[in-house]
């Protein structure tokens, strides 16, 4: 699979994010990624490998909305989903993406609905 150019350089903005963050079991890492038409978020725990929450948009998301709607949707499944989990304060990993937009629109979503970051 050939990667373009932006996409490599997500990636290696990512690499240097991941660097320095990691999600623990106290402090998890709500990662986010963005596709063309979708948007995913999942709370991760690095040290055990598992992930304790998700949501995408395929699930919060009617047919004729926007795709800022849609995170928004997005980040308010995620803050529920970590509540029920007993997860409060989370690591905000961007996934290598600028925080604009439809990764803003899912932080935002999320913390104002209780998620801390």
């Amino acid at each position: 699979m050939a990667f373009t150019e932006r996409d490599e350089s997500r990636q290696k903005r990512h690499r240097r994010l991941r660097a320095r963050i990691a999600g623990t079991a106290d402090r998890p890492r709500l990662a986010i990624y963005r596709s063309l038409n979708q948007i995913y978020a999942q709370v991760i725990d690095d040290r055990s490998g598992r992930t304790l929450a998700a949501a995408s948009s395929l699930q919060a998301k009617d047919s004729k909305s926007k795709k800022a709607d849609a995170a928004r949707a997005v980040g308010t499944a995620i803050a529920e989903k970590a509540k029920a989990a007993g997860i409060e304060e989370v690591i905000f990993d961007r996934g290598g993406y600028r925080y604009h937009g439809r990764v803003k629109a899912l932080a935002d979503a999320a913390r104002s609905n209780g998620l801390r970051f």
